[in-house]
């Protein structure tokens, strides 16, 4: 199963440049680094996102985040990958733009 994380794209070139993201400021002082899966990925960009150009969207391979990755709780009680521990650049599989529609709410496209 693929999970996604949307972030800037200044935020990404500087985990790709170090081959490794360690999260946003919410991810750390959260205590993990926050994923939604392809179901989750638009209302989450709406949710927390809306305004914000230049995003990009990571997707990965959950199980390649092994047990660092947990399935927890959140909106009304649907389970949200959580990953506990950074996130090795290597691990990314693709990374696509998020441009805002008309409403300025990131448009993360279709994800399988």
């Amino acid at each position: 199963m693929r999970i996604y994380k949307i972030l800037p794209r200044r935020d990404w070139e500087a985990a790709w440049n170090a081959q490794v993201y360690e999260g946003s400021d919410l991810d750390r002082s959260d205590g993990f680094i926050h994923f939604s899966t392809a179901e989750q990925a638009q209302e989450t960009a709406s949710k927390h996102f809306r305004g914000q150009a230049g995003l990009v969207v990571l997707e990965i391979e959950a199980d390649d985040l092994g047990g660092a990755l947990r399935w927890e709780p959140s909106r009304g009680g649907a389970l949200f990958p959580h990953l506990y521990g950074s996130l090795p650049a290597s691990l990314v599989r693709g990374v696509a733009e998020a441009p805002l529609d008309p409403d300025g709410v990131p448009r993360i496209g279709v994800l399988p």
